[in-house]
């Protein structure tokens, strides 16, 4: 059993036999290395003296099934009698103890058969052990692939995923059954996806497996929306100090999902300090690499870990694996290493010959039902990893079929050479197992691609813990990396029982909450971009949707509702008919042309009256009509502008205007000069009569109209549209054109009422008995006070309140005139005909 190169020493240096590891003789040997223990020796500081025997501690039942599901499918295998015959398969397996030292210790012992050995080229022959199954560990496999890939030796591990494990350049001997850790990343980052869970925690291992994990996963991360609050590493010491500041961490983060690439051992740790620290509220996403056991984890944490989701390997059923299992009896396999301890461990018992009542275990009867006690070592129903052992097995077991089946000259070799079966090479089987292609009897088709791995496929599992405390494992979904882009996960969610407290509801797992339609994104300083403020969208803006970035500006005569979330209508503003300001000034200047109408038919009734005829009856029919004309002129301004209406308006308002105070202007000079003519020796008169008057009103309303004329000519009043101070209203206005038209139409009518106020004023206390210069002068005042005010007004005031000030003013000023001049004489008409006399009239 022991191979010895040559007598040269440079070949190989002789020591003693392994110990605990189990052999089976066999025309082809595979060799397993398997983690039974999970607690390598502690070696020597000091390096004074080497270590004997096997110091390793702490069995791990679930490994010890995969290394009896080994030794189950050589069984099987060497039963059947069209694989393999007239070949028996036998076995060499080594114990690793979940450490990289003792792992490429054991390494080295399956191929050379001795524990302390000097590998070289110079070796004759082939080693002991043609190809080996394992290692468990990442780490542990990439540095045993890194050492006997050297020598061309296949390994076919059946739980190692690191992503590190494909670079085939690198580990051009390595294969796997288990998917790489590359598709588990993708899986996790498919499912914060789609749960929207934005905001998420990573606890890693210090090792290959996790560091590798979790950097492949932040790179899947990356330019998805989902941000991690923290990575916290499980340092291998598992320094208690470290462990309650990781926990502490998981505890205070606002992140409520926790993802896990750890392998079991480092975990337990972490699930012990959340039992102390208590901590309720996480949504555990477990890997493969504990999601369907509940090994690490003490009673205390299944309610805790309650509604963990994780990524399972396919799961299958093993004929007769079950039974075989139950066959491991201490009594009958005395001499078999391993069993002692799988026993106690399962039974909590002690196997000890020298057994006292004062040790701390009772004592194993060597009967205990293991069928029913069995614990994870016989529990068969979630056959993930052990199932990959069965496909490694398996898939070398068809390499070597192959070999034996080939036909001289059509080998795959230089010239058609085929392997030799009586002694297979490492490098000639490496070949053999990259193109190996069968069907297992669970009806998978094994293959590997051109990395060496399988394709990846994985259940997704739910951890449900029932009213006793049990855990059970329910498949709530698959993720499948042969369909197509977006095909790939597929979970029923109403399935889930969700952990944190949350149970039949989905965990919301985020930094900032979702931005409503009508605000924008703002992300925070100093921290990652799932963490953001919801700013409300500028007047004027929209966001019709979730998370926003950005505010679109909503177009032309468009404004944004209330809400922000849609562009409607601008609001037309014009002084219309239906407000109530245009209503009111609509019936002020039809009331006030109307009085001015039926003063006008009064003083036509009493047209022969000397009142009537001492006022000039001719001039103040005249007066009547343009002051008609000024109050309706005021109806031009309300209604929506159009291009007739603004240039008609302050045309017709100037054009009457100017004739009003033009006649009034007329009456005030008739006074003037009528008092003056009664003076001896005046002839004033002679150059205002009628005639004269006539000329002298046409002649002022002549000038505005040709200033109006050349204003409408050369930059007339235009319809135009404006936004309004809150931007919502699209105010329909005139614009005034030419400005210094618009100045000199109103200045033309100013400077005429001055003069007129100012001559009235003069005559104001000329004798007699009913002095209209008097009520000329306060007409007059009234007048410049409005349209003094008037000017500030107009500009100070927004939208359709300048147009409203405009028809104020006319309106006032027309009021204030018919007031002031006509009151006192309708009075004695029609309330005092007896002064309507021409005695009264000359009395003085």
């Amino acid at each position: 059993m022991v191979r010895v190169c040559n007598a040269n020493p440079i070949c190989s240096l002789k020591k003693g036999f392994v110990s605990e590891s189990l052999y089976k003789e066999g025309d082809v040997i595979i060799g397993g290395l398997f983690p039974v223990h999970v607690q390598s020796p502690v070696p020597d500081p000091a390096f004074t003296q080497k270590q004997h025997g096997s110091n390793c501690q702490g069995i791990d039942l679930r490994s010890y099934r995969w290394l009896r599901a080994m030794i189950f499918t050589v069984d099987e295998i060497n039963r059947d009698p069209v694989l393999l015959p007239n070949v028996t398969l036998g076995y060499l397996i080594a114990d690793t103890c979940l450490a990289e030292s003792t792992t490429l210790s054991a390494a080295f012992t399956l191929v050379t058969g001795e524990e302390t050995t000097v590998l070289s080229t110079e070796c004759i022959g082939a080693p002991m052990v043609p190809v080996i199954i394992g290692d468990a560990r990442s780490s542990a496999s990439v540095v045993v692939a890194d050492t006997l890939g050297v020598f061309d030796i296949p390994m076919v591990s059946y739980f190692a995923s690191c992503a590190c494990l494909s670079d085939k350049h690198r580990f051009h001997t390595f294969l796997r059954t288990v998917p790489s850790d590359a598709f588990q990343a993708k899986a996790m980052a498919h499912l914060l996806r789609l749960l929207d869970w934005n905001w998420v925690g990573v606890v890693a291992g210090d090792d290959e497996y996790g560091k590798s994990g979790s950097h492949l996963l932040l790179k899947e991360l990356e330019g998805t929306g989902v941000c991690v609050d923290y990575v916290e590493v499980i340092p291998k010491s598992h320094s208690q100090s470290r462990i309650k500041q990781i926990m502490e961490r998981i505890q205070s983060s606002t992140a409520s999902v926790v993802l896990t690439f750890a392998i079991g051992p480092d975990l337990e740790v972490i699930f012990r300090e959340m039992v102390v620290q208590n901590v309720t509220n996480r949504q555990w996403i477990a890997t493969e690499a504990w999601s369907t056991t509940v090994q690490y984890s003490e009673p205390a944490s299944f309610p805790l870990l309650a509604g963990t989701i994780g990524f399972a390997l396919r799961r299958a059923e093993i004929k007769g694996l079950g039974a075989f299992l139950t066959q491991l009896n201490p009594m009958k396999q005395s001499n078999e290493p391993f069993v002692k301890d799988v026993w106690e461990e399962i039974f909590g018992c002690s196997l000890a010959h020298d057994w006292q009542p004062s040790f701390k275990r009772p004592k194993c009867t060597g009967s205990e039902n293991l069928e029913k006690h069995g614990r994870i070592y016989t529990d068969v129903s979630q056959l993930r990893v052990t199932y990959n052992v069965y496909k490694a097995v398996y898939a070398i077991a068809n390499a070597l079929h192959n070999i034996i089946a080939c036909q001289p000259g059509k080998g795959p070799f230089e010239n058609g050479q085929c392997p030799d079966a009586t002694q297979v090479k490492p490098k000639q089987l490496l070949h053999y197992l990259n193109a190996v292609n069968f069907t297992t009897a669970v009806g998978e088709l094994v293959y590997f691609e051109n990395n060496g791995e399988p394709s990846a496929s994985y259940d997704i599992m739910n951890w449900y813990v029932n009213k006793s405390g049990e855990v059970n494992f329910v498949q709530v979904g698959q993720f499948d990396a042969a369909k197509g882009p977006g095909q790939e996960l597929n979970i029923n969610i109403k399935k889930v029982i969700w952990g944190g407290g949350w149970a039949n509801q989905v965990p919301v797992s985020v930094c900032s909450v979702s931005c409503l339609p009508g605000t924008r994104k703002v992300v925070q300083k100093r921290k990652p971009i799932c963490c953001f403020d919801c700013i409300p969208c500028a007047t004027g803006e929209i966001s019709n949707m979730s998370d926003s970035t950005e505010c679109m500006k909503c177009p032309e005569k468009f404004w944004s509702n209330t809400e922000k979330t849609r562009c409607i209508p601008k609001f037309v503003e014009f002084l219309s008919l239906q407000d109530t300001m245009g209503i009111v000034l609509t019936v002020l200047s039809v009331t006030g042309a109307t009085l001015t109408t039926t003063v006008l038919a009064t003083f036509f009734h009493h047209r022969d009256t000397p009142l009537v005829r001492a006022n000039n009856s001719e001039l103040s029919f005249l007066l009547l009509m343009s002051l008609t004309l000024c109050f309706l002129c005021a109806l031009v301004f309300i209604g929506q502008p159009a291009t007739w209406n603004c240039m008609l308006r302050h045309t017709l308002f100037g054009v009457s205007f100017v004739t009003c105070i033009g006649c009034i202007l007329s009456k005030t000079v008739v006074v003037l000069v009528a008092f003056q003519a009664t003076r001896p020796g005046s002839n004033l008169m002679q150059y205002f009569g009628p005639i004269q008057q006539r000329a002298a009103i046409f002649i002022c309303t002549l000038v505005q109209v040709v200033i109006c004329l050349l204003w409408l000519l050369l930059d007339p009043p235009l319809p135009t549209e404006s936004a309004g101070e809150i931007g919502a209203q699209l105010i329909l206005q005139c614009t005034v054109g030419s400005v210094v038209g618009f100045v000199f139409v109103l200045g033309y009518i100013g400077m005429l009422a001055v003069v007129c106020f100012l001559l009235a004023f003069f005559a104001r206390k000329l004798p007699d008995n009913f002095n209209e210069a008097k009520f000329i002068t306060f007409s007059m005042f009234i007048f410049c006070a409005v349209w003094a005010a008037f000017v500030p007004a107009y500009i100070s005031s927004p939208g359709k309140y300048t147009v409203a000030v405009e028809i104020f003013a006319i309106l006032a000023s027309s009021y204030g005139l018919l007031i002031c001049i006509f009151t006192p004489k309708c009075y004695i008409i029609l309330l005092k005909p007896e002064k309507n006399t021409k005695k009264t009239m000359m009395a003085r």
